[in-house]
């Protein structure tokens, strides 16, 4: 069987100053058998002249006004030719290896439809997959991370549809939450991806992200009245980052 090639896909909107550490990341991986599609949003930053100057890698790029991260994601997905894709954003870095160790474990795992490995923050902290209580911890109960540590088949959105525009910060909360629930293949593999970058707007809209968190856990099935207890309390912890 010939190796399987891979998409790695990136939203990007005005990131000059941060994909000079991903493009190097990239550069570096051992495994080089996959294609960089980058979604960008209409950048003038010299974000385009930095993606085009890049001739080693194998890259598409698409440039256009976007409706943010997801719209972004949902254009870079239907153009990759990948059976796999790899979301990283521009903040992002992937471990040299990681590519190869995503490869190796879709043939030896009987190509699942998510591989999930361990992610790194900026802070040192491993996120691994919590593999339970999914009324509390909603994707995390089945992933580390959606960008960097899941590994997606493409033709899960045939099923599952796209990253929903009814969730600007949280669309991949729905998506992987509802793959999840569904009870298809997930594979767990114990080696670390990268490093998650702390620049997106999860992280600084910290009330929308919350109201998203728990709008999916209400239409996703969780009990009503246990989501509305867990929704304030979550406010009150992280009332200081409001």
């Amino acid at each position: 069987m010939s190796e399987i090639k891979i998409s790695i896909i990136t939203a990007a909107y005005n990131s000059v100053q941060h994909l000079p550490r991903l493009i190097a990341s990239l550069r570096a991986q051992t495994n080089k058998n996959f294609e960089w599609v980058v979604a960008d949003g209409g950048s003038t930053d010299g974000t385009l002249e930095l993606l085009e100057g890049v001739k080693d890698l194998d890259i598409i790029i698409d440039s256009r006004p976007d409706f943010g991260i997801y719209d972004a994601l949902n254009r870079a997905i239907k153009m990759c030719s990948g059976e796999y894709y790899l979301v990283l954003g521009a903040d992002d870095t992937l471990y040299n290896d990681a590519v190869e160790n995503f490869v190796n474990s879709i043939q030896v795992s009987n190509f699942p439809d998510l591989i999930v490995a361990n992610v790194e923050t900026d802070n040192g902290v491993i996120l691994k997959p919590i593999k339970k209580w999914k009324f509390l911890y909603s994707q995390r109960a089945y992933v580390s991370a959606h960008a960097i540590g899941t590994l997606i088949k493409k033709n899960l959105h045939d099923t599952f549809g796209y990253y929903s525009a009814k969730f600007p910060i949280a669309a991949d909360q729905y998506f992987l939450k509802s793959v999840g629930d569904s009870r298809r293949p997930i594979v767990y593999k114990d080696f670390i991806a990268g490093k998650f970058g702390t620049h997106g707007v999860s992280n600084s809209d910290m009330i929308g992200s919350l109201s998203e968190f728990f709008r999916i856990q209400i239409l996703t099935g969780e009990c009503k009245y246990l989501q509305i207890i867990l929704y304030f309390l979550r406010i009150i912890k992280n009332y200081n980052r409001a």
